[in-house]
Parts: structure tokens; C-alpha cells; sequence
């Protein structure tokens, strides 16, 4: 009996959860807001976000809480109609995509690709391209090779078998891609006819699919991608309506989808977990992606800072549009950066993060870094660290062993980008990142 009552408390829970969330009218500007400072939040520290937004070349960034918007700023020229780029963030509206049409009986995600692309869409033998399924393409698992010259070419001549397909997670745009010519053929209609009619429609979402050399780029409005984040929030639906209603698809899309990388999805990047994995590296790194965000937070990411995050424990969703905050594929460091402020917003935190057990041990700076790093311990212990510094390709570019609570190292040697140190204290290992510029 027990029992019963506490899984009819989590429904419960779940389901006050979702009444709970405003959905904006659709064909609408129309949007209900909430006043930052019912939610304790300072003027003084929201303008400090803003200016930390602005100076890192941000056009646009909105904060959902319970569907209304808390937080909406412009910079740099954007407006609220402008157009601006979704990048790799788009990737998940291409999943969503995927699961409607299997949710459709169009395809299968079992299904092997050669079954809609034909045979010979790689270069593979025929046995190795069979078994290369729609599942194997949303999670980067096609075993095809990114160290190819252009990793975004979708020709067969790119396509290079490199491992099994299901045996090796690489995050490879190319068979990403060719996603889209999947749901086109499946449903008989374009891509954008097929986002038009089931998703866009509905949850009053503006924006289209444009060729940019051999990619699929999604454009819109600040609003339609916070409208997206919403109808992941609310598992699918746009109010009462179901968009994604297979909750077994939805589940697996906002999971660990395979056994390599904890941190990614179909084609989701994941918070809270034990490991994650880069693009370009197949180093597993030990720790969650973001340390200051909520472990629950799931999000799509995209190249030059394109992020929707979804924090389901907080019935929350931030996006933000802009140009390049830093030189990564994908931006990890400015979104840990956004979460920090956002952690930091109340009028009566003095932290940057949601708890003391989520302060990392020891912070770097500055950060970017053009010459030497500067590692600090935060408590007053005295270690013996050892320090591995990885490159985004995951090969080690420093190492050495470090004593006291606070040490330098030169990077004047390293390749601009997206790098990370790995400290190891005693059985304890933390991950940082940073930038060199």
C-alpha cells in the first residue's frame, strides 16, 4: 500500500508539474511574463548577466520559468524578429523530428539507413552499411570515420567505414545530416513540409531548414526556439495537445542512449552524469558536463554558442542565439559560464552555484588563457596533484605533478581552443575546462 500511495504521489507530482506550465496563443506575439522579482531575483545581478552576455557577442537570450518568460534581452543589433541560426542545437529538432515519424509507422529507428538512402550511400561494404541503423545516426554510433577531411560531407567518397556501427561514439556531422534525407524519404514530404505540419503548426513556431553547403541549417526567431524548448519541457505536448507523443522515444531522446557516452542522447547533450566525451576526442572524460547547472539539465548545444537548455526540476528553459563566444565545436565553457550567472541571480546567494557540494575543488583562471593558468585549491588543505592537460582531440599537450594550494602552468605552447585539465587528487579525479586563446 505504500508503495501505491508513492507512485500515485509521483504521477501526481508529475502532473501538477505540467498544469502548471503557460503556453504562449499560437500566430501570436503574445507571451505572459513574470516578474524577476517575485522569483528574488536582483536587478543589479540580472544586469551583470546582461553585460556578461553582451560582451561575449550575444543577439538574443530568453529564460523561461513555468512557460512564461522571466528574462528576454536583445544585443548587438538583434531584434525580436530577427532570424539568426540554430547550428548543431538544431540536431535535436531534427530527433524530434525522427521520433514523430516513428511514432507515424514512417520508419523505424531500427531500421537499417540503406533501407530509405538506398545501398551504396557510404563507402562501406554492403554488410557494413546494413548495419548501420537510423538509432546508430542519432547517436553517433554510425562507426563511420570524423577524422575524414571535411567530417560535414555527406558524399559516399566521405563516408569511410572506421569500427563496427554501435562499437565507437564519434560526434560526426555527415551521417548526422543525412538524417534529414531519411525523414524524406520515409514520409514522402520535405523537410521542411514535415516540420511545418507536425511541429510548427502547432506549437506556433516560425523558421526553416535552409542547404548551406552540405548541411541542413535551421533559422529563427529567439522565440520559436524557446517555444521548442517548451515542448520538450512539457515531454512532447504543446499544452494538451501531443506533438513527440511516444514517451517510450521521448525517454530514450533525453537519455543515455548508449553505452560510450553517458552524455549525449539522441542527439542531446546530458548533464549529471559520470563521464562525457568531446567532439573530435575520444578521451572519456570522468565528471558531468556542467558542473553549475542542474544535474537534470539536458541541452542542445550548437557551434558559436547556440543553446536551448531544458531543466525539468526547475521547470525551466533558457536559450540563447549569438556569434562566437569561444573557438569550440561545441561551446561547453560559455554554457557552465550562462549557468553560473543564472545560478548566482538571487538577491540573497553569494554563490555562483546551486550547492556547496557542487563548488569544484579547485578554479582556474583567467580563462581564456593566452599565456599561464592559474590553479587554485579552494579550501586551505596543502596537495600533491598530478595535472594532464588534453586538447580538444584528446591528445595530452601537458602533464606533471603539483604541490601547494596554488600553481601556474605555461600554455604558450598550446593550439588555440577548447582545452581541459584533469586534476587527480589521491582516488579523486575533477575535470575543468578552459579557452586558449
Amino acid at each position: 500500500m505504500k508503495t501505491f500511495h508513492f507512485t500515485f504521489l509521483l504521477i501526481l507530482a508529475g502532473y501538477l508539474s505540467s498544469a502548471q506550465l503557460y503556453f504562449p496563443p499560437v500566430n501570436s506575439s503574445t507571451w505572459s511574463v513574470t516578474d524577476p522579482a517575485a522569483l528574488g531575483w536582483c536587478q543589479k545581478k540580472i544586469d551583470t548577466l546582461y553585460k556578461f552576455l553582451e560582451a561575449n557577442n550575444t543577439k538574443a537570450f530568453i529564460l523561461l520559468k513555468d512557460g512564461k518568460i522571466v528574462l528576454e534581452k536583445y544585443l548587438n543589433g538583434h531584434s525580436q524578429t530577427s532570424l539568426w541560426y540554430w547550428a548543431s542545437a538544431g540536431k535535436t529538432f531534427t530527433s524530434t523530428l525522427v521520433g514523430i515519424a516513428q511514432q507515424e509507422n514512417f520508419l523505424k529507428i531500427s531500421d537499417s539507413t540503406s533501407k530509405y538512402l538506398g545501398k551504396g550511400w557510404s563507402s562501406c561494404t554492403p554488410e557494413q552499411e546494413d548495419k548501420i541503423t537510423i538509432k546508430h545516426q542519432l547517436t553517433m554510433t554510425s562507426g563511420l570515420d570524423d577524422g575524414v577531411t571535411d567530417p560535414f560531407c555527406t558524399l559516399s567518397s566521405c563516408l569511410k567505414y572506421k569500427a563496427p556501427a554501435g562499437t565507437r561514439w564519434s560526434y560526426h556531422n555527415g551521417p548526422y545530416t543525412l538524417l534529414d534525407g531519411v525523414i524524406e524519404k520515409a514520409t514522402g514530404m520535405t523537410l521542411n513540409q514535415f516540420a511545418t505540419q507536425k511541429i510548427k503548426i502547432t506549437t506556433g513556431m516560425d523558421g526553416l531548414f535552409i542547404k548551406q553547403d552540405y548541411n541542413n541549417v535551421y533559422f529563427s526567431t529567439a522565440r520559436s526556439m524557446a517555444r521548442f524548448g517548451l515542448l520538450i519541457l512539457n515531454k512532447g505536448s504543446w499544452n494538451d495537445i501531443p506533438v513527440l507523443s511516444d514517451q517510450q522515444y521521448y525517454n530514450e531522446m533525453v537519455n543515455t542512449s548508449q553505452n560510450i557516452n553517458e552524455s549525449y542522447g539522441y542527439l542531446w547533450w546530458l548533464n549529471g552524469k559520470n563521464g562525457f566525451m568531446v567532439p573530435q576526442s575520444q578521451i572519456k572524460f570522468p565528471g558531468r558536463l556542467f558542473q553549475s547547472a542542474p544535474a537534470d539539465m539536458f541541452s542542445a548545444l550548437g557551434k558559436n554558442g547556440q543553446f536551448v537548455n531544458v531543466i525539468p526540476s526547475q521547470n525551466m528553459v533558457w536559450i540563447r542565439m549569438g556569434d562566437n563566444p569561444d573557438n569550440s565545436l561545441v561551446p561547453f565553457l560559455f554554457n557552465e559560464d550562462v549557468s553560473k550567472y543564472i545560478n548566482a541571480l538571487s538577491c540573497t546567494s553569494s554563490n555562483k552555484d546551486i550547492t556547496a557540494s557542487d563548488i569544484p575543488e579547485y578554479n582556474i583562471f583567467p580563462n581564456p588563457v593566452t599565456e599561464y593558468i592559474h590553479i587554485e585549491q579552494n579550501n586551505t588543505e596543502r596537495n600533491s596533484v598530478q595535472c594532464k592537460i588534453f586538447d580538444a582531440m584528446g591528445r595530452i599537450v601537458h602533464q606533471g605533478f603539483y604541490e601547494g594550494k596554488s600553481f601556474l602552468i605555461n600554455t604558450q605552447g598550446f593550439n588555440q581552443g577548447l582545452h581541459f585539465l584533469q586534476i587527480r587528487k589521491n582516488n579523486a579525479v575533477q575535470t575543468l575546462k578552459f579557452v586558449k586563446e
